[in-house]
């Protein structure tokens, strides 16, 4: 497992150079240069690259080097302790011999951080930053360095932090009073992404800041419940701003930004997302929190990635656990089984908020007043309301709402299309689910009151709510 070495999640030394060769990017699209004439003087040491660094601040510097595909935070690392700054680096790549040197220095520690080809890499790089900054210019990205007062302190405190982090949106959030991880498996089931919901919900109302991965399934059932209730939420992605991934959650992304979140990558707006970019953006979700909840999580799920950062980052880890025989709960009950003394369970929402010591500040969170969602659905009307019911309790076609509020099928969808203008309802393949504020919330009404609750409906409903 990426980032946990053979002696499980918390592992000894032995696996800090596993851990850090798996940070360093394989088989990266190269930086696009504009044609081979200009690249080529760089190359040779014609001393572009000392030209050109001389107009930028060492942020730019940094930003340009960590462009190069290939090179890592432990390269990036090496040549920042061998030239001492990054305008440094860009002036010896403008000198003769210049990728030869970097190449020594690559192998100056215990193994090789980089070969060859990057080092030519970093060379073309130095010698046209332009092209860089206009990339990242043209995403809309703040960059924070390792070096700046803002950077946030939960990542500098793990190892081997990102020297560059690309940030949309606000860049203080990333430095919230109180942060956690909520992510989990893409392939999510039903009840797996209503508790991801209700886990990121109560999580915002209580202030603090919920970090997660953007992907379908559980982190963006997560981080969309932390929207719908005006919450602040980090995406950390697993691809360049200009390449966001997945295409999907465009939406949720401006939905994080409106509400005062954040969306951020260690990688440059152009970097494609590949199999290797997701583990490595998992040890920064964690790193960015005080702890991780996993919510579903097969035996060989990329949330367990994320864990096992947590805990190799001293973070607290939790699980949810899941039904005995369900795929999707086989890692969670694995990990709960055998790392007893480091992983705790998830009992229930109001026992996890005491857990992570998030109670009693609800009421300080900060969170705009709103109406309850109760009143949102009075307001709508008791068909809406009683539909609104069916859905939370797992009704997903309309055949299933028919038959589970006694309405005509003309009813029923006249109440969906309502929900889904609130943003409480959502659409797929004939089959229809709760969102935003309803997934969030718990809704349904055990046993005989939920059928007292729809017969009184009925009449309401058809009389033209």
């Amino acid at each position: 497992m990426l980032g946990v070495g053979v002696g499980g999640p918390v592992g000894g030394e032995s696996e800090t150079v596993a851990s850090a060769e798996a940070l360093e990017p394989r088989n990266q699209p190269q930086p696009r240069m504009t044609s081979t004439s200009v690249a080529e003087p760089a190359r040779t040491g014609g001393g572009r690259a000392g030209d050109a660094a001389a107009g930028l601040t060492e942020r730019e510097t940094w930003a340009v080097i960590t462009s190069v595909g290939g090179l890592g935070p432990v390269g990036f690392g090496a040549l920042l302790r061998h030239f001492g700054s990054g305008r440094a680096i860009l002036e010896a790549a403008g000198r003769p011999g210049a990728a030869a040197l970097f190449v020594r220095v690559a192998a100056e520690g215990p193994r090789r951080t980089f070969g060859e080809a990057v080092a030519n890499l970093i060379v073309e790089v130095a010698g046209q930053p332009e092209t860089v900054l206009e990339e990242i210019e043209a995403a809309g990205v703040a960059v924070v360095t390792l070096d700046d007062a803002d950077y946030p302190a939960r990542l500098r405190a793990i190892e081997m932090p990102p020297h560059v982090l690309f940030v949309e949106g606000d860049p203080a959030v990333l430095a919230a009073d109180r942060a956690v991880a909520v992510v989990g498996t893409r392939r999510a089931t039903e009840a797996g992404r209503r508790t991801a919901a209700r886990i990121g919900a109560a999580i915002a109302t209580t202030g603090a800041t919920v970090v997660s991965g953007l992907a379908v399934g559980i982190d963006g059932a997560a981080q969309a419940a932390v929207t719908a209730v005006g919450g602040r939420t980090v995406a950390v992605l697993g691809s360049g701003h200009a390449r966001l991934y997945p295409r999907a959650h465009a939406l949720l992304a401006r939905s994080i930004i409106a509400t005062g979140g954040a969306i951020v990558s260690e990688m440059p707006p152009s970097t494609r997302p590949t199999s290797g970019t997701f583990p490595r953006r998992n040890r920064l979700i964690s790193g960015l929190a005080d702890a991780t909840i996993v919510v579903e999580a097969a035996e060989k799920s990329g949330a367990l990635i994320t864990a096992g950062w947590a805990l190799e980052q001293g973070r607290e880890c939790f699980m949810v656990p899941g039904p005995l025989d369900a795929p999707r709960s086989k890692g969670c009950l694995r990990w709960l089984r055998d790392y007893p003394t480091q992983v705790r369970i998830v009992a229930g929402i109001p026992e996890l908020i005491e857990d992570l010591a998030l109670l009693g500040r609800s009421e300080r969170s900060g969170l705009p007043p709103r109406p309850s969602l109760e009143a949102e659905l009075v307001e709508l009307g008791a068909g809406a309301r009683a539909v609104a019911t069916a859905l939370a309790e797992g009704c997903g076609t309309l055949d299933e709402l028919v038959a589970a509020t006694g309405f005509q099928p003309a009813t029923a969808l006249g109440a969906l299309t309502l929900l889904e203008l609130r943003g409480l309802a959502a659409s797929a393949y004939g089959r229809y689910r709760p969102a935003g504020r309803l997934m969030a919330e718990d809704l349904a009404t055990p046993g005989p009151r939920r059928a007292v609750a729809r017969q009184k409906a009925v009449p309401e409903a058809t009389s033209g709510s």
